[in-house]
């Protein structure tokens, strides 16, 4: 680490400096910025738990006794987004790429985990974090070899698979600010009340998007839900009574749920752990690029993949989610042009702060549902943006255009209509009827299989 007194005439560093991942900026200066990492990420993060808790039935408007799980199961998000942020900033071994990378619970595995726990309760969860874990073990063991994988999944596969990721979630957004899955059936789903503070929360998200810049523009989810939480909470639908009853420590406790071997849930974590680690160096290539103007190492890539993976193994045995390198951190890196792995080490020890205090996790429940539908509708039409854009850079010739049409026409329609395979085995339909999971599986066999010069 080098000496954190910048020179005059440089208020965080020198050129060179900013761009060495040792260079530790002044603690007047790295503290904020270590905290914007996480105000950039913050929504995203904790929005999966929620998700997962509303799909098993204990989440929002549930009335269950079950509903303390989801303010545990944000904390843990928020705790082991930190602990494997960690991983990636400082290391030890060969894990970790020790560049500024911040970890957090990835959109990615949704469309797998939903089906996972549906319907279910409590009881699902121990399933879920199994596979969570051992879905980890194996992503941990990509980072042996996860630069010789790399070209079985060019951008055709990957933008493929972002979109489907995105079309798996956006009836989730929908849903959710109409009312939730409480109040389907009720006069009240997809009343005004329910799309007002939605609706508010996407209007804000486009105007700070767009009419401002630097931190507030990468903020400008968190921005939105702060605004349409303000309209709720002047509508009377925000509640607080599960802030006052939240203990202010408490510790995370293994196996919380107990554990239970699914196969179909292992397999699907098995599986998207290779999408994730495939996103994972993309984002490593892009942090190098961005804030140091040079390609990842071997090396890099391959801590990262560690970290991705012993991150997601610890956050399964503690009843967190599965993590992932975030791309809106890379976004902010290339604006600040600070490539300090220590700025990010602090953002890491406020999340393992806030995943401590249950009062957090609390007060972040307090969000009522319709607000958060509005940032999920924003979040979500992102990923599949992303997808979009990925697969512009494909060449369409008429071999890509089979291989997208095939993978898009069975995924999706799969996902449509789950029924059309009830005659499988509960495993094979958990698997399949995800949509996402065909896409894939189909885009790479049929990428590796047909002939380049199909005309």
């Amino acid at each position: 680490m080098t000496d954190a007194t910048a020179p005059k005439g440089h208020p965080i560093g020198t050129p060179e400096e900013l761009m060495n991942p040792d260079y530790m900026p002044p603690l007047a200066k790295a503290v904020p910025l270590g905290l914007q990492h996480v105000m950039a990420m913050f929504a995203s993060n904790v929005t999966p738990a929620i998700i997962i808790a509303g799909a098993a039935g204990f989440g929002y408007g549930s009335n269950s006794p079950d509903f303390p799980n989801m303010i545990y199961m944000i904390q843990m998000v928020m705790l082991f987004a930190g602990i494997a942020t960690l991983f990636q900033s400082i290391g030890f071994g060969r894990v970790g790429a020790r560049l500024p990378i911040v970890q957090g619970t990835s959109f990615a595995f949704l469309p797998v985990m939903i089906p996972a726990v549906a319907g279910q309760g409590v009881a699902g969860l121990a399933g879920l974090m199994t596979g969570v874990a051992i879905g980890g073990l194996f992503h941990f063991c990509l980072g042996f070899f996860v630069t010789k994988i790399r070209h079985a999944l060019p951008p055709l596969v990957t933008g493929l698979i972002v979109l489907m990721i995105g079309l798996a979630l956006l009836k989730v957004g929908i849903q959710y600010a109409a009312g939730g899955v409480p109040k389907l059936g009720t006069p009240e789903f997809g009343s005004l009340a329910m799309w007002l503070p939605a609706l508010v929360v996407i209007l804000v998200t486009l105007a700070v998007k767009f009419f401002t810049r630097g931190l507030l523009a990468l903020s400008a989810v968190l921005v939105g839900l702060v605004a349409g939480y303000l309209v709720a909470l002047a509508m009377g639908q925000v509640s607080f009574g599960n802030v006052a009853s939240a203990p202010i420590f408490e510790l995370p406790m293994p196996f919380r749920w107990g554990i239970e071997f699914n196969p179909a849930i292992i397999l699907g974590m098995c599986f998207m752990a290779i999408i994730s680690a495939i996103e994972t160096v993309g984002d490593v290539s892009g942090i190098t690029k961005g804030g140091a103007g040079r390609e990842a190492t071997d090396r890099e890539i391959g801590g990262a993949t560690f970290a991705d993976g012993l991150g997601t193994a610890v956050a399964g045995v503690f009843g967190g989610l599965p993590n992932t390198s975030f791309s809106q951190n890379v976004g902010l890196i290339s604006m600040t042009g600070v490539m300090s792995r220590h700025v990010v080490t602090i953002g890491a020890l406020f999340l393992i702060l806030c995943g401590l205090v249950p009062k957090v996790g609390a007060a972040v429940s307090t969000v009522p549902i319709n607000v958060l539908g509005g940032a999920v509708i924003v979040m979500f039409g992102m990923v599949c943006a992303a997808g979009v854009n990925m697969l512009s850079e494909v060449v369409w010739n008429r071999r890509n255009m089979v291989i997208f049409a095939i993978s898009l026409s069975v995924g999706f329609g799969l996902q449509l209509e789950p029924t059309a395979l009830q005659h499988l085995p509960k495993t094979a339909q958990v698997l399949l009827t995800s949509g996402l999971l065909p896409a894939a599986g189909l885009s790479i066999l049929l990428n590796l299989l047909l002939p380049e010069d199909l005309h």
